[in-house]
């Protein structure tokens, strides 16, 4: 029988589908210091973020021969240490988009609103007069309509981020390593036909100084995409969203650059050095911030289950 290590987990739908196909699906994590001498015990091994398979791991891979990352990003997996051992090596794009693009925009409304901050405030409220200075204090948010959204990467999550807040009436400038003009369904919008907007891709540095808000949505990279010279760049007033990768943002400079009055705060769901987050970070009180939930929503973790396990069924065949 074909085994699968799951060793992240798996939504009950995918592992169901799995199950009734004739696979054995083994959902007990094994630690990452003992994943190299159990790792050739199974054909497939399935992991989301918290598991680094590293080429240590794969270095005798004994049966296994396909591993899933079930998620968009493969950079905790060693691909090309894998494929060296004849392993393949895939992903499931697709099931978070619409999950991820959803909490990008969540994290920049509610910093354009202070809800992040005065709903932490509002624990604190006993009296008449608190609540009046509370109001007071948080009544000079902003509003979003009309205002220029910055998306730095399109693919599918980005494309995603600018259906909705085209939606709301933001207007959208792009900057792409690779498109330079991508025409967008607007399929989310029940009307028929499907409105289409043809969008032109910028240079980073126009994206920067044009847009009053940016969201990252691009894969790791060698060093910051946004260092300290590319935050310096923004608009004053500036909102960041990082939903993509810890590491792509100079975080110590967004630091600075926030607390200096420059941006205006950051919605951030990845982190440098993740799990571990920096002090100034995490207690940054124009920070948002999530714990690496972007793509985690009941809908996602079922889509991406079940597109795990339909990956599985078209690559590996059952034997008794």
């Amino acid at each position: 029988m074909i085994r699968i290590l799951a060793n992240d987990g798996i939504a009950a739908d995918g592992k169901e589908l799995l199950v009734n196909a004739g696979f054995e699906v083994v959902t007990d994590k094994i630690e990452q210091n003992d994943l190299p001498a159990h790792v050739g015990e199974f054909d497939v091994l399935v992991v989301r973020s918290a598991t680094k398979v590293t080429a240590d791991v794969v270095a005798n891979p004994g049966k296994l021969k396909l591993i899933i990352r079930a998620g968009v990003g493969i950079d905790n997996i060693d691909v090309p240490a894998a494929e060296a051992k004849g392993i393949e090596v895939r992903n499931t794009p697709n099931s978070s988009t619409i999950s991820v693009a959803e909490i990008a925009i969540a994290h920049l409304m509610g910093i354009a609103r202070y809800i992040h901050q005065s709903n932490r405030a509002m624990f604190e409220v006993s009296d008449k007069e608190t609540f009046k200075n509370l109001k007071k204090e948080y009544s000079n948010g902003v509003e979003l309509r009309g205002k220029t959204l910055g998306i730095v990467g399109f693919g599918r999550i980005g494309q995603e981020t600018a259906k909705l807040a085209l939606g709301l009436g933001i207007n959208v400038m792009v900057y792409n390593r690779t498109a330079k003009k991508v025409d967008l369904e607007l399929d989310h919008i029940p009307v028929n036909p499907t409105p289409i907007v043809s969008i032109e891709t910028m240079s980073l540095e126009a994206v920067l100084r044009g847009s009053d808000y940016l969201t990252l949505h691009t894969a790791a990279t060698e060093g910051y995409l946004l260092g300290r010279n590319e935050l310096e760049l923004t608009k004053k007033g500036c909102i960041i969203i990082n939903t993509a990768r810890g590491g792509v943002i100079d975080e110590k400079a967004l630091v600075e650059l926030t607390d200096a009055g420059h941006i205006m705060g950051a919605g951030i769901d990845v982190f440098e050095g993740e799990p571990v987050v920096q002090p100034l970070v995490a207690s940054n009180k124009n920070f948002s911030l999530t714990p690496h939930t972007a793509s985690s929503s009941i809908e996602a973790q079922a889509k991406v289950s079940q597109e795990v396990a339909e990956l599985i069924i078209s690559k590996m065949k059952v034997t008794a």
